[in-house]
C-alpha cells in the first residue's frame, strides 16, 4: 500500500509539472543575406523568463528582410529585398506553408514588379497581400489562392512625384502598408513624398482605388516609415526616418488630420536621425519607436482621450541599428533587432508605467531585420 501511494504522488507530482510547463512561442526573424544569415530563423521564446533558443532555419539567400504571418497562422509570407528577381526588375514575395513542426515549405515565389520590396502585409481575413517596393515607389496588391499560394500578376499601384530632399527624395519610396481592420482599405507610407496615402476596395472593379481623402501630407522632408493604429481607426501614429518623429493623426469626420508631431530623441541629440519601426502596447496606452543613429527605443506615453502622446524614456537596444521590435504577445518584453551588430535583445516592460528595463538578454543572430511572433 506504501508503494502505491508513492507512486501515486510521484505520478501527481508528475502530471502537475507538465501542467504548469510554460509554453513557449515561436519567433520568425527576418534578415538580409549578409553576415552568414541562411535565411528565415525560428526561434522559441519563453513568455516567463524571456528566453529565447534556436529551434531552425529556412534557407533564403534573397533578403528575406521582412515577414508577416497570416491571420490564420496557416501561412507566412516573405519579401525578397531585392531588383533582380528571376531575371526581371524586380523584387519578389515568397510564400510559405507554416507545418505543424513551425518549419516552412515554399509554395510559391512571385514578381512584385517594383524593385526593392521592404514590406509587407496581409488582410484581416488572409485573402490578400500587399508589398511595398521602396525604390520604385509602388506598391503591390495580389490575391491569395485557397492554399495559401499567390497569384501571379498584382496590382500595381505606383506613386509619383518628388520630395524637398534631393538625395533622399528625388521620387517616390513606399516604404510600408498595412490594411484597416476590416480590410477595406490599405494605407501605405511613402518616404519620398512625404505621405500616407488611403486606397479603398471598389467591389466593381474588384481593385483597390484611391479613398476620398486620397491622402494625408506631413512636414516636407520628415520621410514617413512605418505607423501604427488604434483599433477603431480613430487615430494613427506615423513614424518618420528622415526627422525621427512621430506624427500623430486623429479622424475627425471622414479624414484624418495631424495634431501633433512629438520628436522621439532627447532635445540635445544632434546625430544621425533615422528612426524605422512603431508599435503601440496592447492596452493603447503607450507608443515604441525605434531609432537607429541614437540606437534606442523611444517609449511615448499616450494620452486615451486626445490621443497626444508625452516622451518618457528613451532606452538603449544594447546593439546598433535597432531596425524592428516586437512586444511579445502577453506584452511583458520587447524584443529588438538591432541589424548591424547581429544581435536580438529582450527588454522587460512595465505594464503601468510603460517602461522598458533591458534584462542582459542578447542573442547572436545574424542581420535581423523583422520579428514576428506566432502567437496562437
Amino acid at each position: 500500500m506504501k508503494i502505491y501511494a508513492l507512486g501515486l504522488v510521484v505520478l501527481m507530482a508528475l502530471v502537475t509539472s507538465c501542467q504548469t510547463q510554460t509554453k513557449e512561442v515561436p519567433l520568425y526573424i527576418g534578415t538580409y543575406s549578409v553576415e552568414n544569415s541562411e535565411g528565415i530563423y525560428r526561434y522559441l521564446f519563453n513568455p516567463e523568463t524571456g528566453e529565447l533558443s534556436y529551434s531552425s532555419v529556412t534557407p533564403n539567400l534573397e533578403n528575406p528582410s521582412f515577414i508577416i504571418i497570416s491571420p490564420d497562422k496557416k501561412n507566412l509570407y516573405a519579401v525578397s529585398e531585392v531588383d533582380n528577381y528571376n531575371h526581371l526588375d524586380s523584387g519578389s514575395v515568397t510564400a510559405y506553408k507554416i507545418e505543424t513542426d513551425g518549419s516552412l515549405t515554399k509554395l510559391n515565389q512571385v514578381a512584385t514588379l517594383g524593385n526593392h520590396p521592404c514590406h509587407v502585409a496581409v488582410s484581416p481575413d488572409g485573402k490578400t497581400v500587399v508589398a511595398s517596393n521602396y525604390t520604385s515607389g509602388s506598391i503591390s496588391i495580389y490575391k491569395v489562392k485557397a492554399d495559401g499560394s499567390l497569384e501571379d500578376s498584382p496590382q500595381l499601384i505606383q506613386h509619383i512625384g518628388s520630395g524637398p530632399d534631393s538625395t533622399r527624395q528625388q521620387g517616390p519610396h513606399a516604404h510600408s502598408s498595412q490594411f484597416s481592420f476590416d480590410g477595406s482599405e490599405i494605407m501605405t507610407a511613402d518616404l519620398g513624398l512625404d505621405k500616407l496615402f488611403f486606397y479603398t476596395y471598389n467591389s466593381d472593379s474588384a481593385k483597390y482605388v484611391s479613398a476620398k481623402q486620397p491622402y494625408v501630407e506631413v512636414v516636407g522632408g520628415a520621410g514617413p516609415r512605418h505607423f501604427a493604429y488604434t483599433p477603431k481607426g480613430d487615430f494613427i501614429y506615423l513614424m518618420t526616418e528622415m526627422a525621427s518623429a512621430v506624427n500623430v493623426l486623429k479622424k475627425e469626420g471622414d479624414n484624418y488630420v495631424v495634431i501633433q508631431s512629438a520628436s522621439s530623441l532627447p532635445d540635445d541629440f544632434d546625430g544621425i536621425k533615422a528612426g524605422a519601426d512603431i508599435h503601440l502596447s496592447p492596452d493603447n496606452r503607450f507608443v515604441y519607436c525605434s531609432n537607429r543613429g541614437l540606437n534606442s527605443i523611444a517609449v511615448f506615453e499616450r494620452n486615451l482621450e486626445t490621443g497626444k502622446i508625452t516622451l518618457i524614456q528613451n532606452e538603449s537596444v544594447q546593439g546598433d541599428w535597432p531596425r524592428n521590435f516586437a512586444l511579445s504577445p502577453d506584452g511583458k518584453y520587447l524584443l529588438v533587432a538591432n541589424q548591424r551588430s547581429n544581435n536580438v535583445t529582450v527588454f522587460s516592460r512595465d505594464p503601468e508605467t510603460g517602461k522598458l528595463t533591458f534584462t542582459g538578454k542578447n542573442y547572436e543572430i545574424p542581420s535581423p531585420v523583422c520579428l514576428q511572433f506566432f502567437a496562437e
